[in-house]
């Protein structure tokens, strides 16, 4: 047991976790119990009150971790992300899906026990949207919660249904029930662009072609983008990513009008992404091979999203914009790393 509130990190190894347990470590007001098929970084475990390998569908592992803690908050990072998704459906279904099911219920069980309700940080994506076609979604310009609802991948289904997942324990669980328990499940979801950071390697996501190609030109490799040269989505640097949780995750509860939040920070073309590389990497080599079943997916996401919302309700508001981005926190950071381990040509 430890003497502060404890937060879960699942999925604590991945992009987000990284930045995030760093950040709560750094303020102090919470014990972190990280949640990872993998051995975490021993940099990040020593920030760790404690570090489990498992997988979030164990729901024995789940029930273990009740017994020995008492849980205020939850950040359910782990998930298979869209291009592996694809790949694997069903086992994306199993492991978005059945997996926040199963941590649901768990906040749900700490929240009868605490006495008190258990917040619920959900990473989204804006892959929940699924515009008809690209004449639709110029038409529509800054997409709003409400719009596009009509996902076309696995990863973007599943996250959907989560959300909805989440609407329901924080609204709705056992609403017909005489013995209704009085504290839940307090959800909170926040729809990410593609997320960029200088820390991290890219994993799989549909819109890793803007961070693949830093990375590439950091290590003197050619690479070849995905996307077209026009595609154009919302993006944001990791420390905007990380501050949004944090200012979702605080914020009081009668100030929130919805359980999911669309953020955004700036939405480059694939084009202005390659010639902001080629201003730091003068000689990198990067073209185009256009993945045409990628890019359908690319193409039915939204070229920005209004977050309106998230700011009114609790002060969203992205401190890197797409110059400070990269020439403050992308590029120096990621050509630093490929110099101190010797790849850079």
């Amino acid at each position: 047991m430890t003497d502060k509130p404890v937060v879960v990190i699942s999925g604590a190894g991945g992009e987000i976790g990284h930045g995030l347990i760093q950040r709560i470590a750094a303020e102090g007001n919470y014990s972190i119990l990280a949640l990872d098929l993998r051995p975490l970084d021993p940099d990040l475990a020593k920030l760790c009150a404690e570090t489990v390998e498992g997988s979030i569908l164990d729901t024995a592992l789940l029930e273990a971790l009740a017994s020995k803690y008492r849980v205020a908050g939850i950040f359910h990072l782990a998930a298979m992300l869209s291009t592996s998704g694809e790949a694997k459906p069903e086992l994306a279904h199993a492991v978005n899906v059945q997996g926040t099911l199963n941590l649901l219920t768990f906040a749900n069980r700490e929240a009868n026990n605490a006495g008190a309700n258990v917040r619920f940080l959900f990473p989204s994506s804006i892959a929940v949207y699924g515009a008809p076609s690209i004449s639709a979604k110029e038409a529509a310009g800054r997409i709003t919660e409400e719009q596009f609802l009509m996902p076309t991948t696995m990863y973007g289904v599943n996250k959907l249904s989560c959300e909805h997942l989440g609407r329901y324990y924080t609204h709705h669980y056992r609403q017909l029930s005489s013995d209704r328990d009085p504290f839940h499940v307090d959800f909170r979801s926040i729809r990410f662009p593609g997320l960029i950071s200088a820390f991290t390697v890219p994993s799989g996501g549909t819109s890793d072609y803007a961070p693949e190609m830093l990375h590439a030109a950091a290590k003197g490799e050619p690479y070849a983008c995905f996307a077209r040269p026009d595609t154009r989505i919302p993006f944001m640097a990791m420390p905007d990513a990380i501050d949004a949780l944090m200012k979702l995750f605080e914020a009081p509860a009668e100030a929130l009008t919805t359980t999911a939040y669309n953020v955004g920070a700036f939405s480059p073309s694939a084009e202005e992404v390659r010639l902001k590389t080629l201003e730091a990497f003068p000689g990198a080599e990067i073209t185009y091979q256009n993945d045409v079943k990628r890019q359908g997916i690319l193409d039915t996401w939204p070229a920005d999203v209004d977050d309106s919302r998230a700011r009114a309700d609790w002060g969203w508001a992205p401190q890197y914009d797409f110059d400070r981005s990269f020439n403050e926190y992308l590029i120096p950071n990621i050509a630093r790393r490929y110099a101190l381990s010797g790849t850079t040509s």
